[in-house]
């Protein structure tokens, strides 16, 4: 699954400011609203804390991974946010994140568009210099860039 293909222009937040993980999402899941990917956003974040409740999706190196399989979700969908302060996100590594990539997947399609999307993502975020470009982007077009050259 191609990362461009589930990320839109109102799922892209760059410099967003959220002072808690609860208000990081409420923005990005409102994107994806926006965008027509969730057909109830309160269903959909509900399903996102609750998968957060079983452990952080705080990987490290800045960077988190938050998800839900939810009937809310019409189509998959890929939101994006770099903070423009470090968020607490209980993470692996113990330390804040600035990178966001929020998925979100219809729950009768869960297994396979989720795993897809993990994959598309986990292959870029392994390499240091893609996550460095991540945190220099200044615009979605460069976002869409760095997506499509790594």
């Amino acid at each position: 699954m191609e990362l461009l293909d589930i990320i839109t222009d109102e799922t892209v937040f760059i410099g967003l400011e959220a002072s808690s993980q609860e208000e990081c999402l409420q923005a990005m899941a409102g994107g994806m609203e926006k965008a027509g990917i969730l057909s109830n956003k309160d269903v959909y974040i509900a399903a996102v804390a609750e998968r957060e409740h079983k452990g952080s999706t705080g990987i490290g190196f800045g960077v988190a991974i938050p998800h839900g399989k939810s009937s809310g979700v019409q189509t998959p969908g890929l939101a994006f946010a770099r903070l423009k302060s470090p968020v607490e996100w209980n993470s692996l590594d113990g330390k804040p994140v600035q990178l966001v990539f929020l998925i979100g997947v219809p729950e009768e399609a869960a297994g396979d568009a989720h795993i897809k999307i993990l994959i598309a993502l986990s292959r870029k975020l392994v390499h240091a210099e893609f996550r460095e470009k991540m945190l220099a982007v200044n615009s979605t077009a460069e976002l869409y860039q760095v997506l499509q050259a790594i």
